[in-house]
């Protein structure tokens, strides 16, 4: 790989003035590009020594594979003038220079509150569902399970305390998890949490009389947006005080001043108001589910995928914890949400399923069976975004299917009474007597999905896959013919001896201060610590990299060894200072020709270190590479023993 072409296709593909920063890890570079729009992608894309692009997080990725890697960043760096900064100063850089979405932010955060505590939460709802099993009548007959069995209500009983408790201390979870998340003391969050939700609590019938002043004794049993409102105060109250309090009061009064303080403004300002807007937010989607009734479902159902693309989905698990902890209390009609979800994910299942049956393609076959079977488990966004949303047509399809399921599941009135697997094992989560209905209705989104692509496809699309197919048959013929021109052009390989390019002593590659060779992510090999500055040819080759700098080559055997030797450590920030090339790519050389000269006592003045690696870049190929020389080495004297 000439580094130095393959910097200037990127930068030209990127725009030199475009690059705002550069950062490299094993594989790619990183790249924050002040309009990604901008982007050649076409030139990235028809570029032989670039595997691949992607954006994630604010950074253009560009995958050149490993160990290149490296020497095409110090490449970019040399043309662009960039300075080097780290991959996690890159994160830092992408994230100052990213537009600021308060939505997002906000789901954001939510998501990162509550993905902890879902599985506290899918063991309570769990144990729940298992006590509706127990004590549902018309499930099992006119009368419950208990009813008929009254042997078994002490199990049901302990199950109903069991499955209660992660709803009813919903404030300690939240308040542990949210403590985390702002930065605060995950002990004193869980503090908070219990205090909102003490059993000595009296209700809003009892009070405090602070100064005249009469506090209700709320308890936030159930609630989350109060907590998270009081953690939030919690955490600046703590990083405050121990900025401003000495180091030997710190550990006492902090956590109590902290503790207090909030504990106070939660139950005289802060706790009364997000209650209501708790309380309000629930009561609205309640009556906008109790007003719309199936129309409302319908619209959702047929609608709720588009908000999964946004990502705006991360934050129903925060209103679907009230709607259950209301049912929990008697006071609500359960989760309708869940129920939504579960139609559409399932009817973009079956959506992927459809693809399935009508691609030619291996890969697409693969994936989309892959894609969805996770769909129907409730993991939806690799069929979403693999499959569906590359021929569109099944996408909106699905939400066809999921429309009309969660319409007709209004209808019935099903509903989720505890949080679970959104899919075909959702029914675990559905009130005991609607779990017919929901079968049904999930029947209902995978078939209508399911049918709808597959026809459509068939008829509509029909010329989408006969493309496919033609080109999947062109690209693997052609395939086919690179692979056996590249044969019966590649050299055989066979057993080789690799000598000396440098006069000088062995130091074992692991003990190399450069952890990109040390920790052989370039290949095996040797190093040497040279006594005079000339680099030999180690064996019979051609040239195929000679660096403009002269500090390092890359060379093919002609039994097909690739080696680089790279003189120095970090010496292609010298600029060529120092050293002499000798030859040029694609040159000819025999082993021990002269293929440069190098003056050490330059490279010692630059602070550098003139220790020279001697690594096999193709050690994959080889059954072993073995260095095979100890203490000082002279030209021409064997010192790695390849195995083919």
């Amino acid at each position: 790989m000439d580094y130095s072409k393959v910097a200037s296709e990127v930068i030209e593909a990127v725009g030199k003035d475009n690059l705002v920063a550069v950062a490299h890890c094993a594989t790619r570079l990183r790249l924050v590009l002040k309009d990604d729009t901008k982007v050649n992608q076409n030139a990235l894309d028809d570029s032989a020594d670039v595997k691949g692009t992607f954006k994630t997080d604010g950074q253009y990725q560009v995958i050149i594979g490993p160990g290149d890697v490296n020497f095409v960043y110090a490449e970019i760096i040399k043309e662009t003038g960039l300075k080097e900064v780290s991959t996690d100063d890159l994160k830092q850089i992408a994230v100052k220079d990213r537009k600021f979405n308060p939505l997002m932010v906000l789901i954001k955060l939510l998501s990162d509150i509550f993905v902890p505590i879902i599985p506290a939460l899918a063991a309570g709802g769990l144990l729940m569902a298992l006590n509706n099993f127990l004590t549902s009548g018309g499930l099992f007959g006119a009368k419950s399970l208990i009813e008929q069995y009254p042997n078994i209500k002490g199990i049901s009983d302990m199950i109903q305390l069991m499955s209660a408790a992660p709803f009813m201390f919903l404030p300690v979870l939240v308040g542990i998890s949210a403590a985390k998340r702002f930065g605060a003391n995950q002990f004193l969050g869980a503090a908070i949490g219990m205090i909102m939700t003490t059993p000595s609590l009296g209700g809003a019938e009892k009070f405090w009389n602070i100064l005249g002043y009469h506090v209700t004794q709320t308890n936030y049993m159930y609630q989350v947006i109060p907590v998270l409102a009081a953690i939030w105060i919690l955490s600046h109250l703590e990083k405050f005080f121990h900025k401003k309090l000495p180091s030997a009061v710190d550990f006492t009064f902090t956590p109590l001043l902290s503790v207090m303080i909030t504990g106070f403004l939660t139950f005289t300002v802060v706790g009364p108001i997000m209650l209501f807007v708790s309380n309000g937010i629930t009561d609205a989607i309640v009556w906008l589910y109790n007003t719309t009734g199936f129309i409302g479902m319908t619209i959702f159902g047929g609608t709720y995928s588009l908000i999964v693309m946004t990502g705006l989905h991360q934050s129903f698990p925060a209103i679907e914890t009230q709607l259950l902890s209301a049912w929990r209390n008697g006071s609500g009609h359960g989760d309708f949400i869940f129920v939504v979800a579960s139609m559409a994910n399932v009817a973009q299942g079956a959506a992927t399923f459809a693809i399935w049956a009508l691609t030619k393609n291996s890969k697409t076959k693969g994936l989309a069976s892959s894609a969805g079977v996770s769909a129907l488990l409730g993991i939806t966004e690799p069929a979403l975004f693999g499959v569906n949303l590359k021929y569109r047509f099944p996408f909106f399809c699905a939400l066809i299917g999921a429309g009309v399921a969660a319409g007709v599941a209004g209808l019935f009135q099903v509903v989720a009474v505890s949080l679970g697997s959104a899919g075909f094992l959702g029914f675990l989560s559905i009130y005991a007597k609607s779990i017919p209905f929901y079968v049904i209705c999930e029947l209902i989104s995978f078939a209508v999905a399911f049918t709808l692509t597959y026809m459509y496809g068939k008829t509509k699309a029909a010329s989408v896959f006969a493309t496919e197919a033609a080109i999947d048959t062109e690209e693997a013929t052609e395939a086919k013919e690179v692979v056996e021109a590249n044969e019966a052009a590649a050299p055989v390989l066979t057993d080789e001896t690799i000598l000396s390019p440098i006069v000088g002593s062995i130091v074992d590659l692991k003990d190399v201060n450069d952890p990109v060779f040390s920790s052989g992510a370039m290949g095996q090999g040797i190093a040497v610590k040279p006594s005079e500055g000339v680099v030999y040819a180690p064996a019979d080759a051609e040239v195929t990299i000679a660096f403009a700098t002269g500090h390092a080559y890359g060379l093919k055997t002609k039994n097909g060894a690739e080696i680089l030797i790279h003189v120095g450590i970090d010496t292609v920030s010298m600029n060529g200072e120092g050293f002499n090339q000798q030859v040029a790519q694609g040159d000819k050389v025999k082993a021990g020709d002269v293929l440069g000269t190098f003056d050490a006592t330059k490279i010692a003045a630059a602070g550098l270190d003139d220790t020279t690696m001697v690594i096999v870049t193709n050690t994959a190929d080889y059954v072993s590479v073995t260095p095979v020389a100890e203490g000082a080495v002279t030209k021409g004297e064997a010192v790695i023993e390849l195995k083919a």
